[in-house]
């Protein structure tokens, strides 16, 4: 990938600039909540059995809940003595439904759980599994901050709807109809003046809930921004002191932090207003009810026990309705955070079927015309025709931006060539299957990337049947053996955060004794010594002269020291190239290649 390509890239991971946008930007909605809903579906279905025992606890809970306060009312009728029964018998009932509703509640609340373990598992295994085969063009697209939020928080947000509010939101549309029945069923006069409490609930959850809804955006915005401030300031502390920036860091901090307690005292204002609101209207809906159903009473429509059963119905009723309310945003997001995910599991994925590379002891490489842009406005390499000759080195050198690391993507299929084609020993490599090209294939990047495991499983990360002497040839030759028997545990030492407990120059050995214990036919080094000091370089040269003997290689180097000894220089430009030749050839010619070795040797302004 050009340097250009690589800016734009990194320009997203940036804390002030695009990520901070995407991270701070309002909760999105899904554009087709349908056709998501469905899907979703489609992995309840995997779990049938377990859903239809969740539906049916549901049921079951919300039955007991409904019939619960009529037992009530008649035991309350044969205490009044409107009606004839046996008190300690209805007592038993009652008593016996509201332990089956407590029951049925704890077995929902633990279906649920399994329920949404099980859902979440499988998407979170094919979201895995499916980054695992994308193209790198997908991860280089997109911003890594956002693919990471896609398997963790949107998953996440899936998980607590699935345990939450999608069992709440069926038991509450259960409960409102049972509800609404059994009152119509009781008196439907005093039903119709108890729903008037209904219509003050949703406006008033209406209204409060939008006021909710939008401080509480305005609180998360902040808080990621805060977030945001620190996070900076931590990984870029050094550069805050050096420029003597601490008060005008510490003063944005205080005015994000402000602005966040402003937002914070608003949310909790009208979230603690809902409570009391709610508890307000619902005490207007009991006078209603005792008003009312005393005058039914006394005229001989319903009975006191009635009039007990509809005070807890109405309580009943308007408690689900507030639950919806609330649900509905979280419903929502989960829905959109599904639909992120889906988008990413319908991606292209790369296409593993070709042939094998053919074996060979020798092996060359040949770029035949090959053209390449990474959008439709910008060519990066232009027909670009070189050959590797088998067991040769050929170094690649140029300005920033000349294409060199683009060469080595379409050598490793990281991206497809748009004309031309690129021929291991004649055979296309768009005919060899990615993994078999690519294992024949190591690489050493300039950003070195190591794994949160011993130091012997990194070495053995591109060969797992290495076996101890070759680990330890390999560190020697690579002049890192003696740093990794220093450390506390040897090869059995744990690289915490990726190698943060040890130098990057150490990191970078590391990468190189990797690619030594891979033992490829095809070496590529892109900046493999930027990040080790001139000494250790120059140990590094030797081993590799010896691990590159009969191997074809290729390297991208900037510092000019470290190819000088090449079988081939290529000087390119603008994707293409505009010299070749050996150094002293390329030197007496006195063109691109002498005017970057004299401004690297003689002063002159990079």
């Amino acid at each position: 990938m050009s340097t250009e390509q690589n800016q734009k890239l990194a320009e997203r991971s940036i804390p002030g600039m695009m990520n901070r946008r995407e991270r701070f930007a309002e909760p999105e909605h899904a554009e087709n909540t349908g056709a998501t809903v469905r899907r979703i579906v489609t992995y309840f279905m995997r779990e049938k059995m377990l859903v239809i025992c969740m539906l049916a606890i549901v049921v079951s809970g919300t039955l007991c809940g409904i019939f619960a306060p009529s037992l009530q009312s008649h035991a309350v009728d044969i205490i009044a003595g409107e009606k004839a029964g046996i008190l300690s018998q209805t007592l038993f009932f009652m008593l016996s439904v509201y332990l089956l509703y407590s029951v049925c509640g704890l077995l929902q609340g633990l279906c649920s759980a399994r329920l949404s373990r099980n859902v979440v598992k499988q998407m979170r295994e094919e979201l895995f599994g499916k980054m695992m085969g994308l193209p790198v063009r997908y991860l280089d697209t997109h911003s890594h901050g956002d693919v990471m939020s896609r398997m963790t928080n949107d998953i996440e947000n899936i998980s607590t709807t699935v345990s939450q509010s999608l069992p709440s939101l069926f038991s509450g549309v259960l409960t409102i109809i049972g509800t609404v029945a059994i009152m119509l069923w009781y008196c439907w006069q005093l039903a119709l003046l108890s729903f008037v409490t209904v219509l003050l609930t949703v406006f008033a959850t209406k209204i409060l809930s939008r006021r909710v809804r939008r401080f509480s955006r305005r609180k998360q915005m902040l808080l990621g921004q805060l977030n945001g401030t620190v996070e900076e300031m931590v990984s870029g502390y050094r550069t805050v002191v050096a420029y003597n920036h601490q008060n005008i860091t510490a003063d944005d901090f205080c005015r994000t932090a402000d602005s966040l307690t402003k937002a914070g005292i608003k949310t909790d204002i009208f979230s603690g207003v809902m409570g009391p609101v709610m508890n307000c209207i619902g005490n207007i809906g009991f006078v209603i009810i005792a008003v009312f159903g005393g005058y039914f009473s006394v005229n001989g429509l319903i009975s006191v026990g009635v009039i007990s059963a509809f005070i807890v119905y109405a309580k009943q009723f308007s408690r689900p309705i507030n639950e919806i309310a609330q649900i509905y945003g979280q419903i929502q997001t989960a829905i959109a955070g599904a639909e992120r995910v889906f988008a990413v599991l319908d991606e292209t994925e790369e296409d593993g079927c070709g042939e094998a590379l053919a074996a060979g002891e020798k092996t060359a490489v040949t770029f035949n015309n090959v053209c390449f842009s990474y959008d439709a406005n910008t060519t990066v390499i232009r027909n670009f025709t070189l050959t590797v000759p088998a067991g040769k080195k050929v170094a690649l050198v140029g300005a920033t931006g000349s294409g060199k690391t683009t060469v080595v993507n379409l050598l490793m299929r990281f991206y497809e060539i748009e004309s031309g084609e690129i021929l291991i020993n004649g055979q296309n490599i768009r005919d060899i299957a990615r993994a078999s090209l690519r294992q024949n294939v190591a690489i050493v990047l300039q950003d070195t990337v190591l794994f949160s495991d011993t130091v012997r499983n990194n070495l053995k990360y591109g060969n797992d049947a290495a076996t101890e002497e070759q680990l330890m040839a390999a560190a020697r030759m690579s002049q890192c053996r003696e740093m990794i028997e220093l450390l506390p545990q040897g090869y059995d030492t744990v690289l915490i955060g990726s190698g943060a407990n040890i130098s990057q120059g150490q990191r970078q050995l590391l990468a190189i004794a990797r690619a030594f214990v891979a033992n490829p036919r095809i070496l590529i080094l892109d900046e493999a010594t930027s990040n080790v000091d001139t000494r250790t370089e120059k140990a590094i040269q030797d081993a590799m002269q010896r691990i590159m003997q009969g191997r074809t290689s290729i390297v991208i180097a900037h510092r000019l020291s470290t190819i000088r000894d090449s079988d081939l220089i290529v000087v390119m430009d603008h994707g293409g190239i505009v010299e070749s030749g050996s150094h002293e050839a390329l030197l007496a010619k006195k063109g691109k290649y002498y005017e970057l070795y004299m401004t690297q040797y003689a002063g002159f302004a990079t």
